[in-house]
C-alpha cells in the first residue's frame, strides 16, 4: 500500500497532451502552447492548471493512494492466466480471462498475422517456466468531491472541470510512476533504466502496462478480480 503519495512527485510525471484534448484543444504538448490557432488559449489554460496544482499540493486538496502486488503466474496455453497463492504454484488464487484479438490481420505478404491475447505474454504452465504478473490500482482523487461541490455551488463550472481534469492527469501520472518504481525497485528487472518523461510517455520501457477497459484488455469485469486480488477498495 502506498498511502498519501507525494503529489509534487506525481506532478513531474504528468502527460499534458491528453489534458488539452479533454478541453478539445488539438495538439501535442509542449508545441501546442505555441500553436498559431490554439496556442494562446492553451497557454492560458496551462497557467490556470499550474496555479490550481499549486493549491492542490500546498493545501492538500487531494490524496493519492495506490496498491500493487507481484504474483507467481502461468497461462493455461490459451486465453487464461492463473495467479497462484505462492511459489509452490499448486493453488490458484485468481484467474484473469483475457480476450484474443478477433480481426483478421494481413502482413502484406499473403499471410495473416497472429491474433494476440494478454495470456500469450505469460509462460504456459506446461513449459515448466515459473512466470510472474504484476497488478496495481491507483487513485489521486480522494477528497475531490468537496472541492468540486464548492466550485459548483458558485456556478464555477470551469474550475470544477479543471480540478477533475487535473485529478485524472495525476492518477495517470501515479500509474506511470508506480510502474517505473516496480521496474527499477520493487520487482527490479530494469534497475538501471534511465528514461526521461518523454520516453516514459512513449512507453520506451521494458514491459507492458495494460488495463481493463482498454483495447488489450477490453473486459471491464476483470477489474473485480484484480481489486479482490489486491485488496483494493
Amino acid at each position: 500500500m502506498l498511502d498519501d503519495y507525494s503529489l509534487a512527485e506525481l506532478r513531474e510525471r504528468i502527460d499534458w497532451t491528453p489534458f488539452f484534448r479533454a478541453w478539445e484543444l488539438a495538439g501535442t504538448y509542449p508545441a501546442i502552447l505555441d500553436d498559431d490557432i490554439v496556442g494562446e488559449t492553451a497557454s492560458a489554460l496551462m497557467d490556470d492548471a499550474e496555479q490550481m496544482l499549486d493549491r492542490i499540493i500546498d493545501e492538500k486538496w487531494l490524496t493519492a493512494r495506490g496498491v500493487f502486488g507481484l504474483f507467481p503466474a502461468n497461462s493455461d496455453g490459451a486465453e487464461t492466466i492463473d495467479i497462484y497463492t505462492d511459489e509452490s504454484r499448486t493453488e490458484v488464487a485468481s484467474q484473469f480471462h483475457t480476450i484474443r484479438q478477433q480481426i483478421r490481420k494481413d502482413n502484406g505478404k499473403g499471410r495473416t498475422r497472429p491474433n494476440f491475447a494478454l495470456a500469450d505474454f505469460v509462460a504456459p504452465a506446461e513449459t515448466g517456466i515459473g512466470d510472474y504478473i504484476g497488478g496495481f490500482a491507483v487513485t489521486a482523487g480522494i477528497g475531490i468531491d468537496a472541492h468540486v461541490a464548492r466550485f459548483e455551488a458558485k456556478n464555477d463550472d470551469y474550475n470544477a472541470i479543471l480540478l477533475k481534469a487535473l485529478a485524472d492527469r495525476l492518477a495517470e501520472a501515479f500509474a506511470e510512476r508506480l510502474h517505473e518504481r516496480v521496474r527499477k525497485e520493487f520487482w527490479g528487472y530494469a534497475p538501471s533504466e534511465g528514461l526521461g518523461n518523454e520516453d516514459l510517455i512513449k512507453e520506451a520501457y521494458q514491459g507492458i502496462r495494460p488495463a481493463p477497459g482498454y483495447p488489450a484488455c477490453p473486459d471491464h469485469t476483470e477489474k473485480e478480480g484484480l481489486f479482490k486480488l489486491l485488496g483494493a477498495t
